[in-house]
């Protein structure tokens, strides 16, 4: 397979960089690539090369690329890192991922997010419903905003997100005490707050939690895109995968755009079962 280096900026004038990898024989078909946060990189990461050789070897070319969250703290110019990320601003990111594919040569776009990444595809999706991407593949999306509720405590969380709430445009590092990793305000706040853009996986929420405002899983029922969510049922954050997975589909209602699969002994990054991933990807994408 061929593989470029490929930098690229955003509109807001942040600088991205990631790996593109093509089929000798180009087709059509691309497949963008979203990771995680907390210092996720698609460049670092044992997942990028595995998932690229069997998408390639299926005619699907694949960009994963490092969006402003990747690493803990960065240049600002570089987006400054998972410690300074707001999630909505992830629409700069996939447009400007999005027209490098186009300036390629490839039309039928899919794009998959690992864990926040799979948040930011919904994200995207309701600020940008008008998009070029054909079809969305969430994988491990899970729900930061009830984990930080459960690591927290009733009473400590609503302390903090008040705290948060009064510093919400601060880049001042919140304590390591508030946050699951280095955060400022402003990113804590983005996470720690159940009526905002963090809050798409309500997994606490649906078992009879009340925290936000919204219709649980309102990002999700407005998805109209042929959509696969993916988990492994040894997801290390989800407590019980399948108790989750129901949740999801109740949630989101009858959804003839929605498919659901469990992969059998994986856990929330898939590892040493990439190339099941892979090929479940492709298969779908092609189907």
């Amino acid at each position: 397979m061929l593989c470029q280096l490929v930098r690229f900026e955003t509109a807001d004038e942040v600088t991205l960089a990631g790996a593109l990898y093509e089929p000798r024989r180009k087709r059509d078909r691309a497949l963008i690539f979203l990771h995680g946060t907390g210092g996720s990189s698609v460049f670092s990461s044992a997942r990028t090369e595995l998932l690229a050789r069997v998408l390639v070897d299926r005619g699907i070319a694949f960009f994963p690329f490092n969006n402003r969250g990747a690493h803990l703290v960065m240049k600002p110019s570089l987006g400054g890192g998972s410690s300074n990320e707001r999630l909505r601003d992830c629409v700069y990111d996939i447009d400007a991922a999005v027209r490098v594919i186009r300036r390629a040569g490839y039309r039928d776009i899919t794009i998959a997010g690992h864990s926040t990444g799979a948040n930011k595809i919904a994200v995207y999706d309701h600020y940008k419903r008008r998009n070029a991407i054909r079809r969305y593949v969430f994988l491990a999306g899970g729900d930061d905003t009830g984990m930080l509720y459960e690591q927290l405590g009733p009473a400590r969380f609503r302390s903090t997100l008040q705290r948060a709430r009064e510093r919400r445009t601060s880049r001042e590092l919140a304590p390591l005490r508030l946050s699951p990793f280095l955060m400022s305000w402003r990113a804590l706040y983005d996470m720690i707050n159940p009526d905002g853009d963090y809050n798409v996986f309500p997994f606490l929420e649906a078992s009879g939690t009340k925290l936000s405002r919204r219709p649980l899983f309102h990002y999700l029922k407005a998805v109209r895109k042929p959509s696969l969510f993916v988990y492994g049922e040894n997801d290390q954050y989800i407590d019980d995968v399948s108790e989750a997975v129901g949740l999801l589909t109740d949630g989101v209602g009858p959804k003839t755009n929605f498919e659901f699969v469990v992969m059998k002994d994986a856990d929330h990054g898939f590892g040493r079962h990439e190339q099941e991933l892979g090929t479940l990807i492709a298969g779908w994408i092609t189907s």
